[in-house]
This record gives structure tokens, C-alpha cells and sequence, in this order.
């Protein structure tokens, strides 16, 4: 290795980038020198040559040595920590929110060790003539345990755009979520898990997965219920006027979401109801109030949503990347003139926003009156669209040039290109974390519980450079502990109990360091496996995880059963080469009734108790209230069942990979009323069989 390799490989450890790794079969692995070379130029550190290296290496040393305060100061509550170093002493004040000072004094010269205060919370630090926020966390995240009335709680989770009501327009609403809240409430649950509501692209209809979305700050417009906006007379006077009553009538009786038709039909009249609302003073008062408080945040998303209606109708799709380059700066002149001229289209999206919070706020208000003691647990996705809003509006915060991903591993031997952008580390620090504080605050705004999407990125994501294969990526570093403890500040603050998917290959003490931070990580049935493929027993499962049956990602129980998620795979050309899959299934499900039976879920279809005899295939019912009931029994803190499970039904609502023009990924709508969804007899046999489970001791 030359003089420049080695030097290389050290820039890279210094910035975070892991040039060694273990794959999932536990092998070494390395990463190449190329590789290295893309993604420590996207990190804004060149290495093309000897020079290039000096001048990162000095930047590296700057940003780690520097004398200034940071924008943000991040220690355990009750704990010390460190400033930047200095020659001379120093005087110090500490403030509360509210401006009441909490300690002062001098820091002797050559000292650099402060303790923060002992109760949580965000405070003024004042050092000299500099200052900055100090975030003091607790130990934990909130949890279940400090959740007022829940003891063993159980919830339902949902896809929101598959819930029906009837009057929908074809897509699941806040109102159809409302409704599905109380009909939970009813059967016991405390919680209602919901897919991600973040905000799409309104100029891109087509473009409809929740784990793709263009923002993580904002909330997806389609899901407001349009009669909320002036009742129920004024939404029939813009139909007729639009003429879409048979088109909309059309649309809610499809089994599958049109998601391009649906979408085009409501936003006309949502569009028709905020000409309306302007007459009306007292809701242009209340947005306008509502403008003010979301601030320059809103009035980008809101911006960036009108250019992009607005290039694509004039011939240019995509991303912002693609628009004139005078609109790649959200604060250029050239982007306020737009503004200007199209106040109205601007207006419009801050519009939708607004009654997208409300329509939010107004389904936990009613989960939690329905007498849920958490209600509903948003889903937070793991990055988005490098082309959408949050990326242009915030791109000091963001990386480009890197996309996320996963290495290969047993469920994919070519990796995987999710597409999709996030923060950068170095781009976190410098700018205060407040990116990622506004993600949280925005997650957690109307909720009582959050699911982070692959919880490992709090500590690494597989960054791939553009251009390159999905095999072609790193590991980079977050700054894990900070972003564990400003989550724990940020949960109690809102009451929240914070659940972490890790699923897949995680280190070893990864799950270990979540839990000992108050995260929950998830448990599936499925993958509970012992090494003879046996399923272990739900008593044996993690105390420090939520249970469930199934995920989005994974088959249903029906499906599982029935053997339909085998037929899909078939279908995508994901099956195992070489694997008779059908006749491993037919001992899997031998496995499964023989644990269920042993929980005490389920009882031998035969009448004898020796034999243990599974139903057939085609008989899913038993199954699915069996599934129920055994993953109940687990000492997790939490069980979420999904809605799918509930009612034995064989589809999942995703097929991972590339599938979208074979499965209807995210257009399955659920076969009966959000508002008596649990009322058919397999529905309440789940919930009863799930409410006993939870309740005994």
C-alpha cells in the first residue's frame, strides 16, 4: 500500500468512514480505495491527491480542535462535559428555557470540564461573549412504564391509506383513521401504529410509497378529509361543480388504490375548497397565524411544492436538481420572485399542510379519548428523496452525491439502493442537529409513539456513491449517543415511547445499547427462530422489544400459512434457486402449530392433545387468532398486531425489491369499514384472544 493509500484509509477513519466491516455471515470485508475516494469527497473532504488529503486532514483537525462553542452541546443531565480548550479563565451562566439562571461562576484557566444541570431539558450556556444551547438528557427514553394506565398494552397497526369509509374518494383519510381509533379503543387497544404520513410529492401523484416521501418535516396532503375543510354542503357543491361524483364513486369501490386518480380527483378539490375558504376571514386569519408559527420552514416545503407543479407542467420532471439553477437555492432572489407571483399556488400548499396537522392532531385527540393510553405511533422513514423538499430546503444538512442502502446479506446477495438521501454526520454537527431535532418534533408533534425506520442509522448507514452498484457502498458513523439523547429529551417532552427497527444484520451490541437507552427494538414471529428452525417460545422472547405478528415487509400469517407469499415470490422472480420451497413450508407449518399449541395459543384441530395435527392450507382463521394469541403472551412491553393479521387476510401491503410493476406495493385498501373494522368474528377473536394474553399476569 503506497504512502497515499495509507494516508487515505486514515482520512477516512478519522471522518467516520469504516474501511473494515463484517458481512452478514460474519466474513472481514474491505472496502476499496475508490469507494473511499467518492464518499469522502461527498463528506466535503477531497482526496484526489497528497494536497487534497492535507487540506482535509487540517479541516478534520480544525472542526475537532476549535476553540468556538459549538451551535449545540449535548451531555447526560447531572453529568459533565467538555468545551473547546482556551488559554485564560473563563466565565460561565446557565439558563433555563425560560431565561432563570440556573449556575454561574469561573472556569479556571486550562479547565474545560463543566457538569450540566441535573434535570433534562435545553439550556442557554453563556461562556464569556459566546453562547450556545446545552441539551441535557435523561437516561432513558420515555417508556411504557411512564405511560399513565398502561399496564401490558396492545395495539393494532395500519396502513392509513388502506383504511375505508365510506365517502373516501379511493384513499384512507384521517377521518377513516379517527374512525378506526374507536373502533380499536373498543376492543382494548392502547395503541394504533400508523404507516408514514410524510409528504410526498403533489406534482408526482405516481410516486406514492410512504418510505420514499420528499419531506420528513411535513405531512402528505392526500390523506386530509376535504369535508372537513367547510362540511359536508360545500364539499357537494365543488363535486358537482368539478363533476367528479361518478369518478369518485368509482374510486372507493376499487380494491386497489389508484393512487394517480384518486390523488388528481381530491387535490382539485381541495383546490376548489381553499378558493372557498379565502371569503371566509376567520380561516384566513387562522392560516395565516398558522404560517407565522410554522416559519421558514413551511414557507420553503411550500415553495418547493409549487416549483416543482409548476417546471413540470412546463417540461421539466424530476428534482429540484433538474430545475434552472437559480431555483437551486431556496433563498435566492430568483426563488422569492416566484413566490411573489404565485402567492396564490404558495398559499394553497401551506393550506394543505395546515389541515393535514389538524387532521393528525384530530385522530390522536380521539384515539386518546377513546381511552387509548398511548394512541397513535407515527412512522418515521429512514431518509428521502434526494430531489424533494427537504433536500433542497435544508441541503446544508443533507448528503448528496450518496444515496442509502444495505450491504448484501442473506435476504439480498446483490445489496440494496433505497435511493434515498438523509443527513450528513458532519453536516448534523455543524449545523446544531437542528434538522434532525425538527424531524423528531415533527414525528412525535401528534403522536404518543414513534417507529423509527432501521434504527441502525442512528449509529451507521451503508452510504453508496452515485453511479456505483449497491455492492459499492461504506459504512459511515453517526454520533450515535448524541442522537440517543436528544431522542430521550425530545420523547419525554412529548410523552412518547420510541420503538427502533432492527430488524436484519445489526453489531451485536447494537440491540444491547438501544434497549439500555429506552428504545424498544421489534420482535417478529417469524424470525424468532431457534437453530433446528423450531420457533421459540413467546415466554422466551425479548423483554426489551415489541412483539408482533408481521410487519409491512414480511407475509401475513394467512399468507404465511396459505403458502400465497411463496406464489408472489414465484411470480417476482425472488425465489430461492434450488430451494423447494413449498415443502419447507409444510414442515415450517408443522413448527408453527406445534409452538402455538406449547404457548397455549392454539389447540390440536384432531382433539388430541398428543398429535398437535395443524389445519390445512386453506384453513387461515384458526391460525391468525392462534398467531395472535401467542405473540401476546410475550413479556414484551408492547404487541402491535397488524390490521391484516386481525382479519386473516393473505395479502401483505409490500413485496421488498423490485416489484412495483408486479405487486401492488402500498394499494392493497382493507375489505371492511375503518369504523367496524374489529367487529367480524375472526377480528374479535384476534383482539379477545390478544386482550386475555395481555392481561394475565
Amino acid at each position: 500500500m503506497s504512502g497515499y493509500d495509507i494516508r487515505l484509509v486514515e482520512l477516512a477513519g478519522q471522518a467516520g468512514v469504516d474501511v473494515h466491516w463484517r458481512d452478514a455471515n460474519d466474513r472481514p470485508q474491505e472496502v476499496s480505495l475508490s469507494t473511499l475516494r467518492a464518499v469522502l469527497a461527498a463528506l466535503g473532504l477531497p482526496c484526489d491527491s497528497d494536497g487534497d488529503l492535507d487540506e482535509s486532514f487540517e479541516r478534520l483537525r480544525r472542526e475537532r480542535e476549535g476553540t468556538a462553542l459549538p451551535r449545540l452541546l449535548v451531555a447526560d443531565a447531572g453529568g459533565s462535559f467538555e468545551l473547546p480548550p482556551a488559554t485564560g479563565a473563563r466565565r460561565y451562566r446557565t439558563e433555563d428555557e425560560h431565561g432563570v439562571p440556573v449556575e454561574e461562576g469561573t472556569l479556571p484557566a486550562g479547565e474545560r470540564a463543566l457538569r450540566a444541570p441535573a434535570t433534562p431539558g435545553y439550556y442557554r450556556l453563556l461562556l464569556d461573549d459566546a453562547e450556545c444551547t446545552l441539551a441535557a438528557a435523561p437516561p432513558r427514553a420515555f417508556g411504557i412504564g411512564d405511560v399513565t394506565g398502561a399496564r401490558r398494552p396492545w395495539g393494532v397497526a395500519v396502513q392509513l391509506a388502506s383504511l375505508f369509509r365510506p365517502g373516501d374518494g379511493g384513499i384512507g383519510d384521517f377521518t377513516a383513521l379517527e374512525q378506526c381509533a374507536r373502533a380499536a379503543a373498543a376492543r382494548g387497544a392502547d395503541a394504533l401504529a400508523i404507516s408514514p404520513v410524510h409528504a410526498l410529492f403533489a406534482a408526482a401523484p405516481e410516486r406514492y410509497s410512504p418510505y420514499a416521501p420528499s419531506s420528513r418535516l411535513f405531512l402528505n396532503p392526500l390523506y386530509v378529509d376535504p369535508a372537513r375543510v367547510g362540511g359536508g354542503a360545500a364539499l357537494r357543491t365543488v363535486t358537482d361543480a368539478h363533476n367528479l361524483r361518478q369518478e369518485l364513486a368509482e374510486l372507493e369501490w376499487l380494491d386497489l388504490i389508484d393512487w394517480p386518480r384518486a390523488a388528481r380527483a381530491r387535490m382539485t378539490l381541495l383546490r376548489a375548497l381553499f378558493d372557498w375558504s379565502s371569503a371566509d376571514s376567520k380561516l384566513t386569519q387562522e392560516l395565516s397565524a398558522f404560517r407565522q408559527e410554522q416559519g421558514e420552514a413551511l414557507e420553503r416545503h411550500a415553495r418547493f411544492e409549487a416549483l416543482q407543479l409548476h417546471f413540470r407542467a412546463h417540461g421539466t420532471p424530476g428534482g429540484w436538481q433538474a430545475w434552472p439553477a437559480d431555483y437551486h437555492d431556496p433563498a435566492s432572489p430568483t426563488v422569492a420572485t416566484f413566490a411573489r407571483e404565485h402567492s396564490r399556488d404558495v398559499a394553497f400548499h401551506a393550506f394543505l399542510q395546515w389541515l393535514a396537522m389538524l387532521g393528525l392532531a384530530d385522530a390522536q385527540r380521539t384515539a386518546r379519548e377513546s381511552g387509548m393510553a398511548i394512541g397513535l405511533v407515527s412512522d418515521l422513514a429512514v431518509g428521502t428523496d434526494a430531489g424533494g423538499s427537504q433536500a433542497w430546503s435544508h441541503q446544508g444538512e443533507m448528503l448528496h452525491g450518496l444515496s442509502v442502502g444495505a450491504p448484501p446479506d442473506l435476504l439480498n446477495r446483490n445489496g440494496q439502493d433505497w435511493g434515498l438521501t438523509t443527513f450528513s454526520p458532519i453536516g448534523l454537527r455543524r449545523g446544531g442537529y437542528a434538522g434532525y431535532l425538527a424531524m423528531l418534533r415533527a414525528a412525535l408533534a401528534h403522536a404518543g409513539g414513534v417507529r423509527i425506520d432501521h434504527v441502525l442509522g442512528l449509529k451507521r448507514l451503508w452510504l453508496v456513491p452515485s453511479g456505483a452498484g449497491a455492492t459499492e457502498g461504506a459504512y459511515v458513523r453517526y454520533p450515535l449517543d448524541d442522537l440517543l439523547r436528544l431522542l430521550a429529551i425530545e420523547s419525554h417532552r412529548c410523552r412518547a415511547v420510541v420503538i427502533g427497527e432492527d430488524l436484519g444484520t445489526v453489531p451485536a451490541d447494537f440491540r444491547q445499547r438501544i434497549a439500555g437507552a429506552g428504545v424498544l427494538g421489534i420482535r417478529v414471529l417469524w424470525f424468532e427462530r431457534a437453530a433446528d428452525r423450531g420457533f421459540i417460545a413467546p415466554v422466551h422472547w425479548s423483554a426489551e422489544a415489541m412483539a408482533t405478528t408481521s410487519t409491512h415487509d414480511v407475509p401475513t400469517v394467512a399468507g404465511w400459512w396459505s403458502g400465497r407469499d411463496i406464489e408472489w415470490r414465484v411470480r417476482a422472480g425472488l425465489a430461492e434457486p434450488g430451494v423447494d420451497e413449498i415443502a419447507e413450508r409444510e414442515v415450517d407449518r408443522g413448527r408453527l402449530w406445534r409452538a402455538l399449541c406449547a404457548s397455549g395459543a392454539a389447540h390440536d384441530a384432531g382433539g388430541s392433545p398428543d398429535e398437535n395435527r395443524p389445519p390445512s392450507p386453506d384453513d387461515v382463521q384458526p391460525v391468525a387468532i392462534a398467531a395472535a394469541g401467542h405473540v401476546a403472551r410475550a413479556p414484551a412491553p408492547l404487541v402491535l398486531i397488524p390490521a391484516e393479521d386481525l382479519l386473516a387476510l393473505p395479502e401483505q401491503p409490500n413485496l421488498p425489491g423490485p416489484t412495483d410493476t408486479l405487486h401492488p406495493n402500498w394499494r392493497r385498501r382493507l375489505p371492511e369499514s375503518a369504523a367496524t373494522l374489529f367487529d367480524g368474528p375472526v377480528a374479535q377473536a384476534c383482539c379477545n384472544a390478544v386482550a386475555a394474553a395481555r392481561t394475565t399476569p
